[in-house]
C-alpha cells in the first residue's frame, strides 16, 4: 500500500491485491481496476469509478515498457468520422456561446485563473474551455470536501471591496494565457484527428488488427514525443528548486524530457498554475504514471465533451453537426463492478489503521 498526502489536505492510496489495482482519492472517490479481455496479444482492463454513490466504467489498455506496467484509456465506441472532422475544422463563422457560469462558486473562485474564449472559431476551442472548466470544477469540489465551503481568494475579496471588476470578466487578467490555452487546443485537435482515423477502422477486421499491432514493450502514450502539453487531473505534491509545492486540477504542464530517470520521473515545466500552486515557469519532476493518468483523464473528458457537443449542436448558437452517430469499438464497455464501493471503503479503513500504527510506533521510538 502506497499512501501519499498532498499539500492541500487530500490523500491518495494505491494498492494491488487479489489481482485488482485499487486507487482511492478521498473518502468518496476512487476506482477499482481488474483484468478484462485480451485481444491481439494486448491486455485490456476494466475500471469502475465510484464517487458519491455513482458508478462509471472505462476500458484501459495495458502497456509494459521499461519493466513497468502502464494503462492507457481506450474508447468503447467512436463517432462517425465526419463528426470528428466537423469538430476539428473551422466553423463557417465564429460562434458566441454563453456557458452560464457567472453565478457558479468555482468560477468566481478561479476567476483570476481562467476565462472562456469570447467566441469559438471551431469546436476544438469550445472543447478546450469545456475541459478546463471540468478540471476546475473538480478541483473546487475536492477542496470543498476537504475544507468545507470556500470563499473567493483574499485578493478577489479586496478587489470587490474596492469596487473593481472581477478578474473573470477580463480575459487579459487571467493566469491561463492565450498561448497556453492554444497549446491545449492543439492537443485537442491532435486527439480528434487520431480518433477520426481510428473511427474509420472501428468495427472492421482491419481496425482490430491495427489496434492490436505493436509489441509488448510499447512506449505508453504519455511519452509520445508528439504530445507535450498535459492538464493536471488530481492533486500532486512535487519539488521545485528544492521546495515542495502543489499541482492541482486545471494546472498545465509541458513535458521537457522523453526518457524517465531511475525513479521513473520526467522533467516538466509548469506552464500555468493557480496562486497557491507551483509557480509558472518552475521545472519539476513528475512520474510517468501521473502523466499517463493526466493523458487518460484528458481523453475521458474529451469523450464527455464530444457527447455534450453532440447533444447541443444546432442549439444556443452552435452550428449543426453533420452526423453524430456512433460505432462500437473492438473492445466492449465493461459492466460496473458493484463491489467497488466496499473495496474502496475497506482500503480507506486499512490506510487509517496503517497510519495510526505508524504514528504510534514513531511516538514510542521518540519516547524511548
Amino acid at each position: 500500500m502506497q499512501i501519499q498526502h498532498n499539500l492541500h489536505g487530500g490523500r491518495t492510496i494505491v494498492a494491488n491485491h487479489n489481482g485488482a489495482r485499487v486507487v482511492t482519492m478521498g473518502r468518496h472517490g476512487g476506482y477499482v481496476q481488474r483484468s478484462y479481455v485480451t485481444r491481439g496479444g494486448h491486455s485490456y482492463y476494466s475500471r469502475t469509478y465510484y464517487y458519491h454513490g455513482a458508478y462509471r466504467t472505462g476500458i484501459y489498455r495495458g502497456y509494459y515498457w521499461g519493466g513497468r506496467p502502464y494503462y492507457g484509456y481506450y474508447p468503447a465506441f467512436y463517432y462517425h468520422p465526419v463528426y470528428y472532422g466537423w469538430a476539428y475544422n473551422p466553423w463557417p463563422a465564429p460562434v458566441y456561446y454563453g456557458w452560464g457560469w457567472g453565478g457558479a462558486p468555482w468560477y468566481g473562485y478561479y476567476g483570476g485563473y481562467f476565462a472562456p474564449y469570447p467566441v469559438y472559431p471551431s469546436a476544438a476551442f469550445w472543447l478546450t474551455d469545456y475541459l478546463i472548466a471540468a478540471n476546475l470544477q473538480a478541483a473546487y469540489a475536492a477542496q470543498v470536501e476537504i475544507n468545507g465551503s470556500l470563499g473567493p481568494p483574499a485578493s478577489d475579496q479586496l478587489l470587490a471591496s474596492m469596487g473593481a471588476v472581477p478578474a473573470a470578466a477580463n480575459s487579459n487578467a487571467v493566469a491561463l494565457s492565450p498561448e497556453v490555452k492554444r497549446a491545449i487546443a492543439e492537443e485537442v485537435k491532435a486527439q480528434l484527428a487520431a480518433e477520426q482515423s481510428q473511427a474509420a477502422k472501428a468495427g472492421s477486421s482491419a481496425g482490430q488488427q491495427s489496434n492490436a499491432s505493436g509489441n509488448s514493450n510499447e512506449v505508453p502514450p504519455a511519452l509520445d514525443p508528439a504530445r507535450r502539453t498535459f492538464v493536471v487531473a488530481n492533486d500532486l505534491s512535487v519539488v521545485a528548486a528544492g521546495a515542495e509545492c502543489a499541482l492541482t486540477a486545471g494546472d498545465v504542464l509541458t513535458r521537457l524530457t522523453d526518457t524517465p530517470d531511475a525513479d521513473n520521473n520526467v522533467n516538466v515545466s509548469v506552464s500555468a498554475s493557480k496562486k497557491t500552486d507551483c509557480a509558472a515557469g518552475k521545472q519539476v519532476a513528475v512520474s510517468v504514471d501521473d502523466l499517463q493518468e493526466m493523458q487518460n483523464h484528458f481523453r475521458e473528458q474529451l469523450a464527455s465533451g464530444m457527447g455534450e457537443l453532440a447533444k447541443k449542436q444546432g442549439k444556443d448558437g452552435l452550428p449543426k453537426a453533420p452526423d453524430t452517430g456512433t460505432v462500437a469499438g473492438d473492445v466492449p464497455e465493461p459492466p460496473p463492478d458493484k463491489t467497488a464501493a466496499k473495496t474502496l471503503e475497506d482500503q480507506e479503513k486499512a490506510a487509517d489503521q496503517t497510519e495510526s500504527e505508524v504514528k504510534q510506533e514513531a511516538s514510542s521510538s521518540g519516547g524511548s
